[in-house]
Order: structure tokens, then sequence, then C-alpha cells
């Protein structure tokens, strides 16, 4: 009789078994958007429990439904009910804020502080006279904008338009530089120079995938791109430049 029961028992927890699957995620800090470690992972349904790696990584076995519970000691426990099979993002409020020195240099100040910096020094260039519209409103009624049409006709009104074209370009080429970075690079791929260099320049990310794409997003991205890199490191090379002979016998 025991082991017609001891049988019936398996059958019963057999299908719940058999749905547990591997979970994987990243632990981020809520405030500041940094991965962080040593976070204790537990699915209470199963009280399985392990740690997240010093990359903030983690895997779980779980079921759709199951419900896990992440606990540090300097952050407030959060609970995520399984709702399917796609890497989780988790964010933990911290318990505390904690200052942290901080070194201020030109080059890795805030982007978009900068350009402001940079239009107010060229104030004339971003004033009402770059107002690209040839057609204005007015208390008369509609007609043609002179600082339009000077812009449109006039030697300085074109070096202008093309100096702010440059402010406006560097300012996003800035943006992508200030994401993707060789610390933030170099902490995803372990890579070093001259590699990293090497594979920064090749696989750099547009201005609109830095400005838009989540965290989570962007790891992946570098990832992919790294491991394409590691595939073929002789991808997007130029082609070497032709020999020159310069005939000096004339």
């Amino acid at each position: 009789m025991k082991s017609w029961l001891s049988i019936l028992f398996c059958i019963m927890f057999m299908p719940a078994i058999a749905q547990q699957r591997p979970l994987t995620g990243i632990v981020f800090d809520k405030t500041s958007s940094v991965r962080i470690a040593r976070v204790n992972v537990r699915n209470s349904n199963t009280g399985e429990s392990n740690y997240n790696t010093i990359k903030g990584e983690f895997t779980i076995k779980a079921s759709v439904g199951d419900v896990l519970i992440f606990s540090k000691s300097d952050h407030f426990a959060d609970t995520l009910t399984v709702k399917n099979y796609l890497p989780m993002a988790v964010y933990m409020r911290p318990t505390a804020i904690q200052l942290q020195e901080v070194t201020i240099r030109d080059n890795v100040l805030n982007p978009q502080r900068r350009y402001l910096a940079t239009k107010s020094d060229y104030s004339r260039i971003y004033g009402p006279s770059s107002n690209p519209d040839l057609l204005s409103i007015g208390q008369s009624g509609v007609g043609f904008s002179i600082d339009a049409l000077y812009n449109l006709f006039s030697r300085s009104g074109r070096n202008a338009e093309h100096l702010k074209e440059i402010i406006d370009r560097d300012y996003r080429q800035s943006v992508i530089d200030f994401r993707f970075n060789k610390t933030y690079v170099g902490g995803i791929t372990f890579l070093k120079d001259p590699e990293l260099t090497d594979f920064m320049l090749k696989y750099r990310p547009s201005y609109n995938m830095v400005t838009t794409a989540n965290e989570y997003d962007f790891v992946a991205y570098v990832r992919s791109s790294y491991k394409r890199y590691r595939r073929n490191p002789r991808a997007f090379e130029l082609a070497p430049l032709p020999k020159m002979f310069i005939d000096t016998t004339k």
C-alpha cells in the first residue's frame, strides 16, 4: 500500500517538477542603475536559494507563477512573480543613500551640459536668427522671415549653419562616448588595449541606440557584438592603401 502511495505522490508532482526551467536575469541598484552582487535569490515555492555573481547575474530554476525573493543587507527586499522565461531585470532600492567621492573632469561631464554651454558661447547662431522657417506669422499676417532669408543667401549665414551642424554632430558623438566608454565596455568584455580600442571602433553604436536602449538591451548589444568580434576580429577593417611609386628621375 505504501509503495502505491509513493507512486501516486510522484505522479501528482511530476508535472510540477517538469515545468521547472532555468530563469536568468540581472540585479541593478534602483538609484544608480549599477549592477549589484551578493544578492540572495530564493524561490519561495521550491525553497531553492543561491547568490548572484559579481556581475549581478543570477540563474535559478522556477516555474511560471513562482515567487522569487531578492534580498541584500543594504537594500530593501524585493519579490517578483515569474510570468515567463525571458531574462529579468531586477531593480532593488537601497536602504540608505551613500555619498561617494566623485572626481569631475571636463571630458566626463554630462554631454547635455557641455552642449548647452557651447550653445551659450555661440548664442548668435542659436538665437532668433537661426530660425530656419522662411515664413513668419506676425500681427500683420504671414510674411517672409528676414532672418531665414539672410541665413539662406548670405555667406555668414551659411557659415553659421555649417558651424551649428558641426556642434550638433559633436554633441551626438559625445553622448555616444559618454555611455560607450572604455571602463564600461571593458567591464563587460574584459578586453584590454589594443583589442579594446579596436573593438570599440568597429562596433560603435549609433546615437539613436545609445539614447533609446535600456541598460539590459545595451549590455546585450555589447555582448553580441563581442561574440561577433571574437569570431572574426578582422571584420570591418579598412583595405590597405595602395602603394604609390614616385618617379624621381624626372
